[in-house]
């Protein structure tokens, strides 16, 4: 197993189930600072329900059951309070999800829950988000307007600045590609690489040539266990496990 200096998120023997039907098992990982860690495996290997257990989207399902550590940081991630643990560790889904409000009010909406009301704060906030989300020059003389009206790869970085806004350490990525084209999507891969210089980066992809192309470091996921874990050049060109072969060569998945 890959290990790393201080951590910013590790799982050790970490089991989930949903009633009866054990999703993940005994999952062991570390994730590192300011890297992109990349998780894959054919659909129904637990890779989201991975993601979701770490921003404790799991605690909303009934029936759900854990067993084993996961931190954050080096402390148990359920001694957070869950609201701000998701403002520090913040989620980007597959399928853009952008209110129904203003570029601008999507921007701010977490700065405002948590009681911001100073409007100098809020425009620079916003300003620095987008840019970070590399979409400022696209959107900056219509920032009132619907974000709905933005194209599917525009809501997908709006999206990301929204999540950037409160200042995580922490950006979780859930296929935020695969509903975009392939222009979009080779913006969201330039965004992730710039963004691992400031942000700790975890993605669930199936796209292997994805994984391949921007992270540090590759999972793969088979039934809910980790198969392998290794550096990507290393996983990809000399895989340890066979069914590591099998799946990145297209025997199965």
């Amino acid at each position: 197993m890959l290990t790393f200096d201080n951590p910013v998120l590790m799982s050790r023997d970490l089991s989930l189930w949903y009633g009866d039907n054990q999703a993940l098992n005994r999952i062991n990982m570390e994730i590192p600072a300011r890297e992109v860690t990349a998780i894959i495996g054919p659909s129904g290997c637990g890779k989201s329900t991975f993601l979701k257990t770490i921003n404790r989207m799991t605690d909303l399902v009934e029936g759900v059951r854990l067993e084993g550590a996961l931190e954050f940081l080096g402390r148990p991630l359920k001694d957070y309070d869950v609201v701000e643990l998701r403002r520090r560790v913040g989620m980007v889904f597959q399928r853009p999800n952008p209110f129904p409000k203003s570029i601008y009010e999507n921007i701010v909406f977490g700065l405002r829950l948590v009681g911001e009301r100073r409007r100098a704060v809020l425009d620079e906030v916003v300003e620095r988000s987008l840019r970070q989300a590399a979409l400022w020059d696209e959107v900056k003389d219509r920032l009132h307007s619907s974000a709905l009206e933005l194209s599917g790869g525009q809501q997908q970085r709006l999206c990301t600045a929204r999540a950037l806004a409160v200042n995580p350490e922490v950006i979780l990525m859930d296929e935020p590609t695969s509903a975009l084209d392939p222009v979009a999507s080779a913006k969201i891969e330039e965004l992730i690489i710039r963004l691992k210089e400031e942000y700790t980066i975890l993605i669930v992809t199936h796209n292997m040539q994805q994984a391949a192309r921007i992270s540090d470091q590759t999972a793969f996921f088979l039934s809910g266990e980790l198969v392998e874990y290794s550096k990507t050049d290393e996983l990809f060109e000399t895989p340890a496990s066979p069914k590591t072969e099998d799946f990145i060569t297209g025997r199965f998945g």
